[in-house]
């Protein structure tokens, strides 16, 4: 068969718009909203066979197929979710979204605050984890879906959908959590807080309403990216990448870009700062500072768990530093605490925290093991 015949195909963007308010985690509210989504495969007639696919910091609801019009535009996640792929669209109905404060069609900064009449820019409302569980939550009964068979997502996805078997129990069955962990380290937090410093110190940047300038923050976006991506590969795979490798035009004794590592940060740190916005950036990058499910717990996550009724399947990668496998292991820990039906699998894989987004075999046959025996 050829790729084309394993892809879904050419793909529609969908939009709802919601006209009763929506209120935040932190008591801000938004009067009107609307959410870009993405379906796959066929709903089943007792609705039961939909998956909810949450994805990371700079995903967005396109995870599969490609546009009619940009056919080179392929979802961000084809190599996983598709007819006989691992998220097989022939058995499940997929659901990909654009969550609030995206920059992809759903409400965020740069849509139009109706108050205002301008880009709501910084005055957006921070988000959480907890806020993106209700607002899906929203669309599933948009959708008709009184429970999803599976909620799926890696890195910030994962813990969207850790979040999902926490606060609305009874409405997901399975919850695939992969490359996550239970909340960030201080050492993450530094991390993101050095990339929002870089868009907030841009003076482009214009207090987050750049939109009103006529200019966007891309050097501070682009600094943030380029810090990122360090930390989503792995030691072994730059080295093997890149070594110590120089450009041959490169000038030698001057501070220009010399070996290749620098040439492929810059290259990824302007091709993200042409399309992602900063302030989404910023908001993105909060709510996984913010992401503690434990915390109303006192801190204790298998307490947090104790309610939740699904399946979990949980992933980690040997090389993922960012999230690393000891992370993984104490969701784990806590899902067994309290006797929950938890697989637990470490796969090996050179690529980093970016592993969740690689078509590895062995990782995708892990996936499609487990959701073989999800029932729909």
């Amino acid at each position: 068969m050829t790729a084309a015949q394993h892809s879904v195909g050419p793909v529609v963007s969908q939009r709802v718009a919601f006209e009763t308010p929506f209120c935040f985690a932190s008591g801000a509210r938004l009067p009107r909203w609307e959410l870009v989504y993405e379906t796959y495969g066929e709903l089943n007639a007792a609705k039961s066979n939909a998956v909810l696919i949450c994805h990371a910091l700079s995903g967005h609801h396109h995870v599969a197929g490609w546009y009619a019009d940009d056919p080179k535009n392929i979802g961000w996640w084809d190599n996983i979710v598709g007819p006989g792929k691992p998220i097989d669209t022939d058995r499940f109905f997929v659901v990909g979204v654009n969550n609030l404060g995206g920059c992809h069609g759903s409400t965020g900064p740069s849509s139009i605050n109706p108050e205002t009449g301008h880009p709501w820019g910084a005055d957006f409302p921070v988000v959480t984890v907890p806020d993106w569980v209700r607002a899906q939550a929203l669309l599933a009964d948009h959708l008709g879906i009184e429970q999803w068979a599976a909620v799926i997502g890696g890195s910030l996805g994962g813990m969207q959908a850790l979040q999902w078997s926490i606060d609305l129990p009874a409405r997901v069955r399975h919850a695939v959590v992969i490359a996550a962990a239970p909340k960030l380290t201080a050492e993450n937090i530094a991390f993101n807080d050095v990339a929002r410093q870089a868009i907030l110190t841009d003076p482009d940047f214009h207090g987050g309403h750049y939109y009103r300038h006529g200019v966007r923050p891309v050097r501070g976006l682009r600094l943030a990216r380029m810090l990122g991506h360090i930390t989503y590969l792995s030691d072994d795979q730059m080295a093997e990448k890149f070594g110590r490798r120089r450009r041959q035009d490169a000038a030698r004794f001057s501070f220009d870009v010399e070996f290749e590592v620098e040439s492929y940060l810059h290259y990824q740190g302007d091709k993200f700062a042409r399309w992602f916005d900063a302030n989404t950036y910023l908001l993105m990058t909060r709510a996984l500072d913010y992401f503690d499910p434990a915390e109303p717990y006192g801190g204790d996550l298998a307490a947090a768990l104790a309610q939740a009724r699904a399946g979990f399947l949980v992933v980690s990668f040997s090389t993922d530093w960012r999230f690393a496998p000891s992370r993984s292991r104490e969701i784990v820990s806590a899902l067994m605490k309290t006797k929950k039906d938890v697989s637990y699998v470490e796969i090996q894989s050179r690529h980093g925290h970016d592993s969740f987004l690689i078509a590895d075999p062995y990782y995708h046959s892990v996936v499609a093991g487990y959701l073989a025996h999800v029932k729909t």
